[in-house]
Parts: C-alpha cells; sequence; structure tokens
C-alpha cells in the first residue's frame, strides 16, 4: 500500500511538471542546516559590495544578504559572502555555489527566462553611462566615433555598448576584462578613450583613481539597469523570501519605521506598522518565518533609506542623490506591495 501511494506521488508531481529538486529539500531549509547564507558578491564595487582591509563587507547589495541573514536567524552576521566576476556570477548561482545573488545585475529577459533564474525585485535603478578624460574636452558620446572603449565582459553594458553604436551609426574599439578593477586600471592607464559602466559604478571607482578630478562623465544615460537580487528557479518559497525581504526595507522606509525607533514603533496604533512589525497578524509564516521577521530586518539593517545613505547617499564617501531610488511619494520610483 505505501508503495502503491508513493508510486501515486510521483504520478501526479510529474503531471504538475514537478522535478526531484522541487520535492527535495528547499532553500531555506539548507540554509538552516548550514547555519548561514551564502551571498554572491562582487569583487569590489564602492557602495555596493566591496571588503575593507580586514575582510568586512559593506554595501547597499550586502545589506540585502545581512537582511535576509536578520530576517531567519535573528543574526545579520551569519552570511557568507563570495566575490563572483561579472562572467561568473549568473553560473554559480545556476550549480548552487551561492543562495542569493544581490550582486550589481541587471534584470533583463533573457536572464530571467531560459537560464533557470528569477529575479526577485529592484533595489537599485541604475543607467550606463561614460567616463572621459577632461583634458579630452568631450561633450556627448557621439564624439567617440572611432574611439577605443573599455567595459566589463559578460556585462549587460557590452550589449548596450553594441546596440547604442551601432543605432547610431558610430564606430568603435572595444577594450574587454572579466573583472572591473582591471578595466578601471585599462582605462585610467591610457589603454582606452572611454570607460562605460554604470553610472553609481562609474562615480564609484573615479574616487579610487589616482587623479579623480582629471576625469569628467559625458551627459548621456544610453539604457535602463534595474539591479536587484537573482535566485534559482524552482523554490517559490525562496523566491518569496528574497523579494519581500527587499519590499520589507522599502515600507519600512514609507511607514517611518528606523533602525532607532523599531522597538517603541512595534506598539504603533496604526494597523500598517503592526502588520510590518508583526505586531498584528501572521505574515511571516506564509514564507517560513516568524511573525517578527521585519522587525528583526529593522533592528539589524535599518530601511532601505539607512542602507541608501550610509552606503551610497549623503554619509558615504560616494554621495549620490537618492535620484529615481527615492520613494514614490519622494518623486522617486521605488514603490513596495503592501505587507496585509
Amino acid at each position: 500500500m505505501l508503495r502503491l501511494a508513493k508510486t501515486a506521488l510521483i504520478m501526479v508531481a510529474g503531471a504538475v511538471g514537478l522535478s526531484s529538486p522541487a520535492l527535495a529539500q528547499g532553500t531555506l531549509g539548507k540554509i538552516k542546516e548550514r547555519g548561514h547564507i551564502l551571498c554572491g558578491a562582487s569583487p569590489g564595487v564602492a557602495g555596493f559590495g566591496m571588503p575593507d582591509n580586514q575582510g568586512n563587507w559593506s554595501g547597499i547589495d550586502i545589506d540585502i544578504c545581512r537582511a535576509l541573514a536578520a530576517a531567519i536567524f535573528n543574526d545579520p552576521s551569519k552570511t557568507r559572502f563570495v566575490p563572483l566576476s561579472s562572467k561568473d556570477r549568473l553560473t554559480a548561482l545556476q550549480s548552487g555555489e551561492i543562495d542569493v545573488l544581490p550582486r550589481t545585475t541587471t534584470w533583463t529577459l533573457s536572464r530571467d527566462a531560459g537560464q533557470g533564474l528569477n529575479f526577485t525585485a529592484v533595489n537599485y535603478y541604475d543607467g550606463q553611462g561614460f567616463q572621459v578624460r577632461k583634458d579630452a574636452n568631450l561633450k556627448s558620446i557621439k564624439e567617440l566615433d572611432g574611439a577605443s572603449i573599455c567595459t566589463v565582459q559578460g556585462t549587460t553594458n557590452e550589449l548596450n555598448l553594441a546596440d547604442y553604436f551601432r543605432s547610431h551609426g558610430l564606430k568603435y574599439n572595444i577594450v574587454t576584462f572579466q573583472e572591473i578593477d582591471d578595466t578601471v586600471k585599462a582605462y585610467e592607464g591610457g589603454r582606452c578613450d572611454a570607460l562605460t559602466t554604470d553610472m553609481s559604478q562609474l562615480v564609484s571607482y573615479r574616487l579610487k583613481m589616482a587623479n579623480p578630478d582629471e576625469h569628467t562623465l559625458l551627459p548621456e544615460v544610453i539604457s535602463k539597469e534595474p539591479l536587484g537580487p537573482y535566485v534559482r528557479q524552482g523554490d517559490d518559497q525562496w523566491f518569496d523570501i528574497v523579494r519581500w525581504t527587499v519590499f520589507a526595507l522599502l515600507n519600512a522606509e514609507e511607514l517611518g519605521v528606523t533602525q532607532a525607533n523599531v522597538d517603541d514603533m512595534v506598539r504603533s496604533e496604526n494597523p500598517e506598522v503592526r502588520r510590518l512589525l508583526g505586531a498584528e497578524g501572521k505574515f511571516g509564516e506564509g514564507l517560513g518565518l516568524t511573525t517578527d521577521w521585519v522587525a528583526r530586518i529593522v533592528r539589524h539593517v535599518g530601511n532601505y533609506g539607512e542602507s541608501f545613505e550610509r552606503n551610497l547617499g549623503s554619509k558615504s564617501r560616494i554621495g549620490l542623490p537618492r535620484g529615481l531610488n527615492n520613494l514614490w511619494s519622494q518623486g522617486g520610483i521605488h514603490f513596495a506591495p503592501p505587507i496585509r
């Protein structure tokens, strides 16, 4: 009888399209058993993900991983960061080397459908730009006709560059490298006339150059680069946890819940705040988490605005304005669904 029941279960699973991995232990269970999250990270992009001389990581992408660890373990330190090149990052996630990839990776159709991956939610809206030397006196990308341009191999930046120059009838010579550090060094050393990548990275990397004031950004932005964490397909629970962790950071900012006041806000009479922090309802249980999962996140990491200002904004060396990354109510386009 047991054998027949097992056979029937397998037949039903096959009928609904479930593979054996879908019936196996999910990502959340594996993370709890292991005791930490394996998080894909950049080899070093200031403001997004970079270790210091003691190996301590920081950045807005790093905060996503710490927020996940806070939600699951109530301990943001239960993370392990795996530095990955642009070329290797997706393969590492596909193969199971990491659990989540919040590594300045653009949301595109080909990545979201066809590579066994799912994009979860945008944590930074960016766009591709160009950096040149001031003494070249260039005012527009169109003046780069025939120029040599440095960019990173295996990125949307490489594809956007080809599209833009082709559509505008411009010629160029591409110089590519696997790592952004090597790409920047090549540009700084004079191997190319311009450097192209996401605008936020251009600003970040200019700070590391020997003479930052000798370089400038051209005014055009040639692409849309919505960045955020990816997960493997086939695990809806883990997809929801990662996606709603990003949403929780945004909702916390919109509702005024901060690292400093979260313990007081738990006693708020505002029903939205009460649902967010687990004082009302059991919304965390639907994710396989505790009812106070968002309170844990904010207590350890802060809300989205706090993370932005600490890593990229006014409290950082980079000093980027919020711009599109402001909340929808503050002139930006960040918008998170409600917890209810």
